[in-house]
């Protein structure tokens, strides 16, 4: 498979970074004055409006026959995918390189960088109105749930992007490294059948992943492929969509998720490259050497010489008083001995 050079991406990057957005905590007031940034190039649409009717706004651009749509924050305390495809936006306005020429002669991009502006503004996961909009994809109870349908089926894509954050309890299966990014290929229906879809949504993932270890290696993990009846992605797939879900997690002391909101970058530049070079998918096999998520890691562990006497903690992020806080909370007092923490504080018992 071919990869984009490392040190391509590290340079484009470096240059093409949207410097403004930073942190976890990414509102709709953030992001809007960038939408008229890229009117330039993009074809700027206000699509829908919220619960709250907080614009959701799309991007779209290129000519190419083959379809990609991408989203971020269907929810709202997710935003480092945002922060990713801004840079991603970024490239594609400020640059010429015969890459960004290539991926839009063999695309067409459409856009959504932020689903759920409400939930965004709360910081929470679900909607104004207590929904999951990744539970929602059946019933389609939300505004914003049933927007994401309707463009879907208007442009009909090849090919999604769905961009999640994941919590800091993940690792990579048989390291001790966190899992700094997850990919998953979704199943369709509930014996996780390998579909024809589900192939070619694995041959672009492991694309992605051939990228990512030659610069993180073993810091990439594969989300559990469950199947769950109304989440959007395994819908999406079901209904023929491929849909490759990208979860950006936490890389070490990057807790404003910076660091991976850079391999976020790489991945969807890979992913979307990939796609635009290749006639056919079929390569899948590589998928299943991505290690599985495990969930091994506390923020913080407190170590005594009787590991019954350990006591882990975790962070939760919080809005209060318009402030993004995060407050450290204990979660469990037991042995922890198979159990890594980001930081852990070992207590030593002095003689006296």
């Amino acid at each position: 498979m071919n990869s984009l050079s490392i040190k391509f991406l590290e340079s484009i990057y470096k240059e093409q970074k949207e410097n403004s957005l930073f942190g976890k905590w990414v509102t709709y007031g953030d992001l809007e004055k960038l939408f008229s940034k890229h009117e330039s190039k993009f074809l700027v649409s206000q699509v829908g409006v919220s619960e709250e009717n907080r614009p959701i706004m799309q991007l779209k651009i290129g000519s190419g026959a083959k379809k990609i749509l991408l989203w971020s924050q269907m929810h709202g305390n997710e935003s480092t995918g945002t922060k990713a495809l801004f840079d991603f936006l970024n490239c594609i306005t400020h640059t010429s390189e015969a890459i960004i020429t290539k991926i839009l002669e063999e695309c067409t991009l459409v856009l959504i960088p932020m689903l759920n502006p409400d939930g965004s503004q709360a910081y929470t996961r679900v909607n104004a109105n207590n929904i999951d909009l990744n539970r929602d994809a059946v019933n389609r109870l939300a505004k914003e749930s049933k927007l994401l349908r309707a463009v879907l089926e208007e442009f009909n894509p090849q090919f999604c992007f769905n961009l999640h954050d994941q919590r800091t309890i993940f690792g990579v299966e048989g390291t001790k490294n966190p899992a700094t990014i997850s990919f998953l290929a979704p199943s369709e229906e509930v014996t996780r059948a390998i579909t024809k879809g589900r192939i070619e949504t694995m041959d672009v993932i492991v694309s992605m992943n051939l990228m990512l270890q030659k610069i993180i290696p073993n810091y990439v993990g594969r989300y559990t492929d469950e199947f769950y009846p109304t989440a959007t992605g395994d819908n999406f797939q079901k209904l023929g969509y491929n849909t490759i879900l990208i979860e950006s997690g936490h890389y070490p002391n990057d807790y404003n998720r910076e660091e991976s909101r850079k391999y976020t970058f790489f991945s969807i530049f890979q992913g979307i490259h990939h796609i635009a070079i290749e006639n056919t998918y079929t390569n899948y096999e590589q998928y299943f050497d991505i290690p599985n998520n495990d969930k091994i890691f506390y923020d913080i562990i407190h170590r005594y010489a009787n590991p019954i006497n350990d006591v882990s903690f975790q962070y939760e992020d919080k809005i209060i008083d318009g402030k993004f806080v995060s407050k450290l909370n204990k979660v469990y007092e037991n042995s922890l001995i198979s159990e890594i923490g980001h930081s852990e504080i070992v207590f030593e018992v002095k003689n006296i």
